[in-house]
This record gives structure tokens, sequence and C-alpha cells, in this order.
């Protein structure tokens, strides 16, 4: 049984936002969040999912699931310092991705870790969309069973 995992795509208007805001350092906004880099594999009956925000503070970072949607928001805010800057390359501001899971994942146990300005979700495939036994009765004898 094939467990899926899918990126919610957006419009093409907010991706080629991100791609400017990347391009051209500019920060985020609620309205139009920065860029969110993160990969995501299945490792055995676990999916991955590492999400890089370097210099965020763990305080500011915002996990929500409704339903089979996870929704990812943190915040780098702007310096508060008055110097001129030389350099203006990481995006600051709001920071904001939404993965939807397929049906066959286990919302109710996802785990989040941030440990050097990495987010990592570990989100467990669902135990009814796992291959099971079925015992087949013969006779009144239980003793053949065949893959679900």
């Amino acid at each position: 049984m094939e467990v899926k995992m899918m990126l919610m795509r957006t419009d093409p208007f907010r991706d080629l936002d991100r791609l400017t805001q990347q391009m051209f350092g500019t920060d985020g906004t609620t309205a139009r969040p920065s860029v969110m880099p993160m990969d995501a594999w299945r490792d055995g009956d676990t999916f991955q999912v590492e999400f890089d925000l370097p210099g965020v503070d763990p305080d500011s970072i915002d996990l929500d699931v409704e339903r089979n949607v996870i929704t990812v928001k943190a915040e780098r805010p702007a310096r508060a310092s008055d110097a001129e800057l030389i350099a203006a390359e990481r995006p600051r501001g709001v920071f904001s991705r939404q993965l939807i899971l397929g049906d066959n994942l286990d919302t109710d146990r996802i785990t989040a870790n941030y440990d050097t300005g990495v987010l990592t979700l570990q989100i467990p495939v669902a135990e009814q969309a796992k291959p099971r036994k079925i015992a087949i009765t013969h006779d009144g004898d239980d003793r053949h069973a065949i893959n679900a």
C-alpha cells in the first residue's frame, strides 16, 4: 500500500513573489511570507520533514495541524539597530509553509524538534494504513493467513 504526502501547491503569483523575495532579499510579511526551504522523505513507517530556519527564535515557531494540513510559521525579526547595513542577504520577517498530508498519515502522533536552525517533523504512517495479515478460517481452523 502506498502512503502519500503531497506539498500544497499555491497559485503561480505567490510562487513568483517568493522567488522575488529570495532573489532581492525583501522581508516576509503575513500576507507574503518568505521562503522556508525544506526536505521531505520517507524512512520506513515515518515521514521526515526538515525546514531550514537558522537564526529563528524557537518561541516564534508556530506549528498547527487542522485535519490533514500542517502549517508552519516562524519569524526572524528585523535588526533593532540603526547601523548602516553593508549586506542584507538573509531574509527576515515572517516565514510560512503548508503541507497537505495523505489520509494514511497519523496527524495525532506528529513530533517536532528544533535543533541548530532546523525544524524536524516526524509523521508516522497510520496503523490502519500499514499492511497486515488477516486470518482465514477453514472448518473452524485459523491456521491460514494472507496479506491484506
